[in-house]
């Protein structure tokens, strides 16, 4: 319920004036939806039932990898339907640009996260086999490492800038950064130091 949620809800604010302009808003907000509004949501809807229930145990690592896989395989999805997705770039001269079906060429970026979710696979399992993690902690580090990619994508694609500057998956890019930030600011927690 809480991805459910979180995907709409911040799906529905990425375009601000259209909400606005909107004959049926509840139907906009339905049909608006966003995967990283969906992370925000899903994780406090799981801590809030964890507290509810007195469960301790983190279980998030065991689905590290099929996010990531299933974030990539989403991404070739709105990859093939161009400029018909909102997932494209902005119009772009560099060398990666592309014509997603509008004439224009613009910046690949269902391709760049691809790219970046797959050299993200390959940095965890390295990770994981250097250091000895708390448990949660491959979780974490999935999530501040997708919270800061997105915050960066955002700045070459077409969105709705608030009059801070930043685009609503920058700001809840930032909100999903600020709530792991004493594991960015104190790496250290993120190790198991029992076994030290």
């Amino acid at each position: 319920m809480g991805a459910l949620l979180g995907s709409r809800l911040v799906g529905g604010m990425e375009d601000f004036p259209a909400l606005w302009h909107s004959q049926r808003p509840w139907s906009y907000f339905y049909l608006n939806k966003t995967v990283l509004g969906g992370f925000l949501g899903g994780i406090w809807g799981v801590e809030l039932i964890k507290i509810l229930i007195g469960e301790k145990q983190k279980s998030g690592d065991l689905f590290v990898y099929p996010i990531i896989l299933g974030l990539i395989i989403g991404r070739i999805g709105c990859f093939s339907m161009g400029v018909h997705e909102e997932t494209y770039g902005l119009p772009t001269q560099f060398f990666t640009g592309m014509n997603l079906g509008d004439g224009l060429f613009r910046h690949p970026v269902s391709l760049y996260e691809i790219a970046f979710l797959l050299l993200l696979w390959l940095g965890l399992k390295k990770i994981e086999s250097k250091e000895l993690l708390a448990n949660g902690a491959l979780f974490k580090l999935l999530m501040i490492a997708y919270f800061s990619f997105r915050f960066l994508l955002d700045f070459i694609k077409p969105h709705y800038t608030w009059p801070i500057g930043l685009s609503t998956i920058q700001i809840v890019s930032l909100i999903g950064l600020l709530y792991y930030a004493r594991f960015i600011v104190q790496p250290k927690r993120l190790l198991n130091l029992s076994y030290a």
